[in-house]
């Protein structure tokens, strides 16, 4: 018997999202974005209310999750075949997503606390901090989901 066969059986891992997928999150990205920039401008106005809370848990659980598993999807999906290739400018632009992946986390570790706290009532949060790290986290994101849609997943789709 092989080694294959002593495996236990397991659910199949669900398919990787298509492009269509990855195009739909950017434009729930930039509704989040938008909406977490309102959150601010009316915490900068009044305190915590309900609607508040619950805008700031929506914006908490969508980038804790969908956000986290688009940049996953992007990194299995879109990345590998294009860093495999040999033009230099589209390694160059797909290295410099991939580290944004890592300053969008770095940025949402710091500004997600804050944006818990709202969603928990809780007054401790800094609205300069606030504002500050949401101007970072929301152009960062645009930057990065333009230069996806206008050169990185176009490339990709050339590839097949």
């Amino acid at each position: 018997m092989s080694r294959r066969q002593y495996r236990a059986a397991r659910a199949a891992a669900p398919p990787l999202p298509s492009f269509e997928v990855l195009d739909q999150t950017h434009r729930q990205m930039l509704e989040m974005l938008a909406q977490l920039t309102q959150l601010v401008d009316r915490l900068q106005a009044s305190d915590i209310d309900d609607s508040a809370r619950l805008l700031a848990n929506e914006i908490c659980q969508f980038f804790d999750d969908t956000a986290q598993a688009h940049h996953a999807a992007e990194e299995q999906l879109v990345f590998p075949r294009l860093l495999a290739g040999d033009d230099a400018e589209l390694v160059r632009h797909v290295q410099r997503l991939q580290q944004d992946h890592g300053w969008l986390e770095e940025d949402w570790l710091e500004l997600g606390p804050h944006l818990r706290a709202v969603g928990e009532g809780q007054g401790w949060y800094d609205i300069d901090v606030l504002r500050s790290a949401v101007t970072v986290f929301a152009d960062l994101y645009r930057e990065h989901i333009a230069l996806e849609e206008t050169i990185v997943y176009p490339a990709s789709r050339r590839i097949g």
